[in-house]
């Protein structure tokens, strides 16, 4: 639960109403105290309230540790009672700082500081509530992580995990009826069990808003953002992107309909998502071995050579540590390699494989929990993992409501912008990973291809995922259509449908994680646009791109080595949450909006060529309404 989340609970309010009245602090002498000597007191019982805040926050992310990491009851329960307690000291130090008039305050930062922290999310439930809730995203969470399924046609084995075995199927089978397998037995296993978990912490989450003075649990993510017209910004960035991305997916449906046939793929409704080399269908890139522009060409992909120069996971994050202390900027303290863990486990546990980067709120106490793999996309996933430490790293000398990005979106993007670089020809032959490799304008269509089908594909998705929840949290979709209703928006925006027919029977938002562990997505959705923005700035200022050189484009850039670039991201990073997120975003790209200018001028050549190359091959562009959910509610698509 971030710092920056935590809201006023309504005993407070109901506690301190006459001072939110307006009554001003008085002395001993009932004169009124100075706004001088106001300020002085806030701060004693600021920094006596951050410690606090902070020694029980160190104790919550420890145990939540100890459980992703070893998912037993124990680990369950210890994880459970340190939540609730962080709560307690949370609503706590919200009844004493409310205590001040602190928006009559002269000093804006110590105004922005209390503000963070008189703020509370689920805190704001009563205990009994608060646990409850809890433990629905915990039955979810846990639910989705414990999931085994049996091998196509035989069950000789059992115990297929989704990573590392159905991840790899998926990605590698072309076998139609395997993949619908293994997508059925995932959706029915991770969805279904949790309905009323997940009903059970629908009505909890919209609670807890209207506790803290928000409608809905929507209005509470958006309101991260700081800006009450983000959601219509971020609904215009998706029109900005929609003719791309019906490009890309009128392609990518011809070259599976000559793969699969007719009858699986039709010739202008939506893509069968199982064929799309990913659980979600959130990326494309899998697919890439039989849809790629130019197959007569070398495909960019480093996986075996990473692997005949035996490269480790441990490699893997040392490259990245050192691609970081290039740009000058921090090197990886020795706790993190000490406390961290990058491979799999092999001592039987249960734990939460899915890749993330975690802050303990102390001094050089960052880690990374992944089940690393030796292949190009893991080697790229490392990168993006260390970028969240190094964000941890540059603002961990902030106060505790301060340490976090400027806004959700800002962390995911960080790692990114180095991926980008990482990710680019130059840079993995300066680091001797492709070798034998010649570029031409067909090896660079197919380049931007890659790109196009990892990133630019996954943003429809990323939208998706969050516009459900925040339709489902407002009331919008009702339970008696939360199936559906996610299949209509997953064809709206993206253009694809399951594989079987569903129903209301089944519940299958939350077999994608984020969902069953209340994780906002949006944040993925602005942080692949703000990356290209971060990207472009940081090109110019490495040297490495100017406008109108065809020589230096920003998908021909490579950031690594450059500390000027690295300066200035410092600069941004550092700043944590203690500032608007606009004016962090100023800091590094002189601009203070999100757009989609600049990865719309990063994938131009791939739009160039995708309309050109579906007009050849009479390629339909858009498609029909998916009909794989049956529900009785009149279709009507969201506006």
């Amino acid at each position: 639960m971030p710092p920056n989340r935590i809201f006023a609970i309504l005993i407070v309010l109901i506690s301190i109403g006459a001072l939110q009245a307006g009554v001003v602090r008085r002395g001993s002498s009932d004169e009124p105290v100075t706004t001088e000597a106001q300020e002085s007191n806030a701060r004693e019982a600021l920094e006596r309230c951050e410690k606090r805040y902070q020694e029980t926050k160190v104790k919550q992310i420890h145990a939540a540790w100890a459980y992703g990491s070893n998912i037993t009851e124990h680990n369950l329960a210890r994880k459970k009672e340190t939540a609730t307690e962080f709560a307690e000291v949370a609503k706590s130090v919200a009844q004493e700082l409310r205590q001040f008039d602190y928006q009559s305050f002269r000093n804006e930062d110590l105004k922005r500081r209390f503000k963070e922290l008189t703020k509370l999310d689920y805190a704001a439930l009563p205990e009994d509530k608060f646990k409850e809730l809890f433990g629905a995203v915990a039955n979810m969470e846990s639910n989705y992580a414990k999931i085994k399924l049996c091998t196509y046609k035989d069950n000789a084995n059992c115990q297929l995990s989704l990573d590392p075995e159905l991840t790899e199927i998926m990605a590698s089978s072309r076998d139609a009826e395997e993949l619908k397998y293994y997508w059925i037995e995932w959706y029915n296993r991770a969805g279904k069990p949790t309905r009323e978990s997940f009903q059970k912490y629908v009505d909890l989450n919209t609670e807890a808003a209207k506790l803290n003075g928000f409608e809905n649990g929507a209005d509470v993510w958006l309101s991260e953002y700081d800006d009450p017209t983000f959601e219509q910004q971020v609904r215009d960035v998706i029109m900005q992107l929609r003719p791309l991305y019906e490009q890309i997916h009128a392609y990518v449906r011809f070259k599976l309909r000559q793969k699969y046939g007719p009858e699986l793929v039709s010739e202008t409704g939506p893509i069968p998502m199982h064929l799309l080399g990913n659980m979600w269908g959130q990326t494309w890139d899998n697919i890439a071995d039989f849809t790629t522009p130019f197959p007569e060409k070398k495909l960019l992909d480093v996986t075996d050579e990473m692997v005949k120069q035996g490269y480790t996971p441990l490699k893997m994050f040392q490259m990245g540590d050192e691609f970081f202390e290039s740009l000058n900027m921090t090197k990886l303290p020795q706790t993190f390699w000490d406390k961290s863990i990058i491979e799999k486990p092999t001592d039987g546990r249960d734990l939460v494989c899915h890749a993330s980067a975690w802050d303990f709120f102390a001094t050089d106490d960052v880690r990374i929990k992944q089940c690393t793999r030796v292949n190009m996309r893991e080697f790229f996933v490392v990168h993006h993992e260390l970028g969240h430490i190094q964000y941890y790293l540059q603002y961990q000398h902030q106060p505790v409501e301060y340490r976090g990005g400027a806004n959700p979106g800002f962390h995911e993007a960080v790692g990114d912008v180095l991926s980008l670089s990482v990710s680019t020809p130059k840079h993995l032959k300066k680091v001797g990973l492709l070798k034998d490799y010649e570029e031409d304008e067909q090896v660079r269509i197919n380049q931007f291809y890659r790109s196009g089908v990892t990133k630019f594909v996954f943003l429809p998705f990323a939208y998706t995922l969050d516009r459900y929840r925040w339709d489902v949290f407002r009331g919008e979709i009702k339970p008696d259509e939360y199936n559906c209703r996610y299949w209509q928006l997953r064809s709206e925006f993206c253009g694809v449908e399951p594989p079987v027919l569903r129903t209301e029977e089944d519940l299958d938002p939350p077999a994608k994680y984020h969902v069953s562990a209340d994780v906002e997505y949006l944040r993925y959705f602005v942080s692949y646009v703000i990356q290209f923005q971060f990207h472009k700035a940081a090109c110019r200022l490495a040297g490495e791109y100017v406008a109108g050189d065809p020589e230096k484009t920003l998908n021909n850039c490579d950031i690594y080595q450059s500390a000027a670039a690295g300066n200035k991201l410092k600069e941004m990073l550092s700043l944590g949450a203690s500032k608007p997120w606009p004016d962090a975003m100023e800091v590094l790209t002189g601009e203070r909006k999100m757009n989609a200018d600049a990865i719309l001028e990063y994938f131009k050549p791939l739009h160039d060529w995708l309309v050109g190359e579906n007009k050849r091959l009479g390629a339909h562009v858009g498609w029909t309404p998916s009909e794989k959910c049956k529900k009785q509610f009149d279709f009507a698509p969201t506006k």
